[in-house]
C-alpha cells in the first residue's frame, strides 16, 4: 500500500469516529408531580388548555456540548413538551375539560440548559383567556459531570423535574387562581 491510501483510511477511520460519537440524549417521557396533582384539586372549577407557542418557535432539541442534542423524547417542540405535562397535570387532578369556559395558554419565552454548571433555565408567560397572565422562572439545578456524555445524558433526565418545578411555580403563584376567573378584576370592578 502506497502513503495515500494509508492516509486515507486513516481520514475515513477518524471521520467515522467523530461522526459515530455524536448521539441523540433523548428525554424521558413526563410524569406527574404529586404535589401539582394535589395543589390543583383544590381548585373549584375546571378549565381548558389551549395552543402553547415560544418566542424560538419549533425547538425539539438543544445542542449538548461536541457529543449532540439533547431532545424531547417524541420530537415535539418544547413548548408542546411543557403543555402536555401541564395538561398531564390537570388531568390527573380532574381540572381539565375541553368544554370550559376559561382556557389556559402559554408562551415559552426562554428554555436553555448549561451542561457545565448543571442548570436547565425555562421562562413561560401564562395566560388566562379572562385576560388575566403572569409569568414565571425555573432555574433548575442537577448534578453533571466533567465528562461530555455524562453531563448531557444527565442534562436530558432533568428536563422532566424541571418541567415539575415550573409547574409548581405556576400552581403555587399568587394569581393562579385568577386564571380560572369567570371575568377579570377590572370587569368585576
Amino acid at each position: 500500500m502506497n502513503k495515500v491510501k494509508i492516509t486515507q483510511i486513516i481520514f475515513c477511520f477518524l471521520i467515522a469516529i467523530i461522526l459515530g460519537a455524536c448521539s441523540t440524549h433523548s428525554v424521558n417521557r413526563y410524569s406527574s408531580s404529586t404535589d401539582n396533582v394535589v395543589a390543583l384539586r383544590k381548585l373549584d372549577s375546571q378549565v381548558n388548555v389551549g395552543k402553547f407557542t415560544a418566542l424560538e418557535p419549533g425547538l425539539s432539541q438543544l445542542g449538548c456540548r461536541a457529543v449532540g442534542p439533547v431532545s424531547t423524547p417524541d420530537g415535539e417542540y418544547f413548548e408542546e413538551f411543557i403543555r402536555k405535562a401541564f395538561l398531564d397535570e390537570l388531568r390527573l387532578a380532574e381540572k381539565y375539560s375541553p368544554e370550559a369556559d376559561i382556557t389556559i395558554t402559554g408562551n415559552l419565552e426562554e428554555i436553555d440548559f448549561n451542561s457545565m454548571n448543571g442548570t436547565w433555565y425555562i421562562v413561560m408567560t401564562i395566560q388566562s383567556s379572562n385576560g388575566v397572565s403572569f409569568q414565571v422562572s425555573e432555574e433548575y439545578d442537577y448534578r453533571t459531570a466533567y465528562f461530555a456524555e455524562t453531563a448531557c445524558e444527565q442534562t436530558a433526565k432533568a428536563l422532566v423535574p424541571a418541567v415539575q418545578d415550573l409547574i409548581a411555580k405556576i400552581i403555587n403563584h399568587d394569581m393562579f387562581p385568577d386564571l380560572f376567573a369567570e371575568t377579570t378584576v377590572d370587569e368585576a370592578g
